[in-house]
């Protein structure tokens, strides 16, 4: 099941990888239409949901990576079993919290489906369709905090422990 896991949010995070180029093409073509006076219609919105994809679909695998924003001040002064509780009490409030989003995210890519809401924009672009990608991206996030809470309490950490610090001075 971990394998599976693993692999679904190198999936997830490759489909960003993904979505971050198209981005990248996006925003060529823009200016490459402004050079030669054709314009493509809806394509900031089209990047802007681009990224959004990105940022959503990259959240579990940058998890598993070990490279969220960690404060590590108070987990590096604990002893091991008052880590571990402190570890498993941010993994099960993440979890809570991501569900709660979850839930209420896929509600409303339903009713953006069901009331035909479109974008402002000159695309007019259904929205349930960018927010599919926000709602799989904190889905898959759910889940990888639900997969740490388990591991939590097993006493191991499958999340990426990164050991570097920062430095002001150089």
């Amino acid at each position: 099941m971990r394998n599976f896991l693993a692999r679904l949010y190198d999936f997830f995070g490759g489909l960003a990888a993904l979505f971050l180029l198209a981005t990248l093409i996006i925003i060529l073509i823009n200016i490459l239409g402004r050079q030669f006076g054709f314009f493509l219609r809806g394509a900031d919105a089209y990047a802007g949901y681009s990224i959004a994809a990105v940022a959503f679909l990259a959240l579990a695998s940058t998890l598993k990576r070990g490279e969220h924003i960690r404060v590590t001040l108070i987990f590096q002064r604990l002893q091991s079993k008052s880590r571990q509780f402190l570890q498993i009490w941010c993994f099960a409030a993440g979890s809570l919290l991501c569900a709660y989003f979850s839930y209420f995210i896929w509600k409303m890519v339903w009713f953006s489906y069901q009331f035909h809401d479109i974008s402002q924009g000159q695309d007019a672009t259904p929205l349930w369709i960018p927010q599919t990608f926000m709602a799989m991206g904190l889905t898959i996030l759910t889940v990888a905090l639900t997969e740490g809470l388990v591991m939590s309490f097993r006493g191991t950490s499958d999340v990426a422990e990164k050991n570097e610090t920062l430095s002001f001075v150089e």
